[in-house]
């Protein structure tokens, strides 16, 4: 057997596998040898049909499994080999049925495009706008309420504040506004609800300043743009049935709970903070603003990793495409993909395909490497961004990294973190090559930015 390349520019190829009788005629035995084994043919017991029959019957597709795996290993191994860098997958020149009646030896080539030269340069020439957000008083001020009040105590209130809950009996009405008796109608004893989250801000307000013993008439689909699980829960009735609820219902309340906000004390600064991170309101309030410009830097990192694409891809983006072979392998290997859409595919694609070839050859200047450490690390901060969003900022390490593990087991998402870390350790190595060009903008300023992209 003997493969060779022929490149007929700089991006294409052409391997041709030539494969003579004694290639593949061991492996033709071997197959014919196995099919007699177990071959089930009337008349034959098991294992002992003649070998004439077995070459008779099953001859020509052992001959042609045969070449097919030996060229496909032959194709695979001179790519891996040679070390060439291929976009896609070799495509076949032309796929028809072996003549394995007039033929013995066979001459098969594939179409390879070859991924192209890119002399990415990052270095301190390279200069990339980096907007960094002004945190303000005002910021700070506002976190450390939002704090306060998810850290505060529900106490029992006297009238219905913006925040408040509700509880009560929630009767339903009859068309004339009266309260249903009949054996179908819907009653909550132990009713309770939350204005404050109403998508209807109009029915929530029928809430606002009530007090205990009134009597709200209010329309629970409306409140929740008739969300069936939210319906079934407010009114303790099947999802089934919620969906038809449409008519008004009456509360009467009989309790409502308020949130209190936290002082501004040890207790909270430990929770907000960890233990004794803070023992003052203004180290409070320092570490709130820390607090703050962490989040605000990841939106300064987006922004910064749009302006590398933007800036390499500028710079970069008129390399040499291989596009007449992969838009063959796009029609061979996608069903949605024909010889009269493959044009306007192809281009919805090449974007992408020429981004993610400079991103490689960036992460090959950057020697990127990914651990696993790297996403134990990269998963345990998820899991400590939804333990924040119900207020747990102080879980155990052990804890974290038991939840780490559950994320990385899991097939369908762990390909998505690699991707996340690798692309995390990539443009924080490009952060240090190139010249960061800085800049303080307000949080107005930087939406704008951001919204421009």
């Amino acid at each position: 057997m003997n493969v060779t390349l022929d490149k007929t520019d700089n991006v294409s190829a052409v391997l041709n596998v030539s494969i003579e009788e004694n290639d593949y005629k061991p492996e033709v035995e071997k197959k014919l040898k196995e099919i007699a084994r177990n071959a089930n043919i009337p008349g034959f017991r098991k294992g002992h049909v003649p070998a004439g029959m077995i070459q008779k019957r099953f001859g020509k597709q052992a001959t042609s499994d045969a070449i097919n795996d030996i060229v496909y290993n032959a194709v695979v191994g001179y790519i891996r080999d040679n070390k060439l860098a291929v976009l896609g997958q070799p495509v076949p020149v032309d796929v028809k049925e072996l003549d394995l009646d007039n033929q013995k030896d066979f001459q098969f080539q594939y179409l390879l495009a070859l991924v192209p030269e890119i002399n990415v340069e990052l270095n301190k020439d390279v200069h990339i706008p980096y907007y960094k957000i002004n945190v303000t008083d005002e910021m700070v001020n506002e976190q450390s309420d939002k704090f306060r009040e998810r850290f505060g105590a529900q106490v029992p209130g006297e009238a219905v504040e913006p925040n408040a809950l509700v509880k009560g009996s929630i009767m339903e009405l009859d068309a004339e506004g009266n309260v249903k008796t009949d054996e179908d109608a819907i009653q909550m004893i132990n009713g309770i609800v939350a204005p404050m989250y109403f998508k209807d801000k109009a029915e929530a307000e029928k809430f606002a300043g009530k007090k205990i013993d009134d009597k709200v008439v209010f329309n629970p689909w409306k409140t929740c743009d008739g969300n069936p699980a939210e319906l079934s829960s407010m009114l303790g009735i099947d999802k089934e049935k919620a969906a038809d609820v449409k008519g008004d219902f009456e509360m009467a309340i009989s309790e409502i709970i308020v949130v209190r906000p936290a002082e501004l004390n040890q207790e909270l600064f430990d929770n907000v903070l960890g233990k004794d991170a803070a023992t003052d309101e203004s180290q409070y309030l320092a570490g709130v603003k820390t607090m703050i410009e962490r989040d605000l830097e990841q939106n300064s990192k987006y922004v910064f990793r749009a302006d590398v694409q933007k800036y390499m891809t500028e710079k970069y983006g008129n390399m040499e495409i291989p596009a007449e072979t992969l838009k063959k392998w796009l029609v061979a290997t996608n069903e949605g993909i024909n010889a009269e859409n493959v044009d306007t595919e192809f281009e919805k694609m090449l974007p992408s395909l020429k981004w993610q070839l400079i991103k490689e050859r960036m992460a090959e200047l950057c020697e990127i490497k990914i651990e696993e450490k790297d996403l134990t690390d990269f998963a345990k901060m998820i899991a400590r961004q939804q333990f924040a969003q119900y207020g747990m900022t102080n879980v155990p390490d052990d804890t974290l990294e038991e939840y780490a593990k559950r994320i990385l087991a899991d097939k369908n998402y762990r390909p998505r973190l690699i991707e996340e870390v690798g692309d995390s350790k990539l443009f924080n190595a490009v952060e240090a090559k190139v010249s960061l060009d800085e800049k303080a903008v307000s949080l107005d300023e930087f939406k704008e930015i951001a919204q421009n992209l």
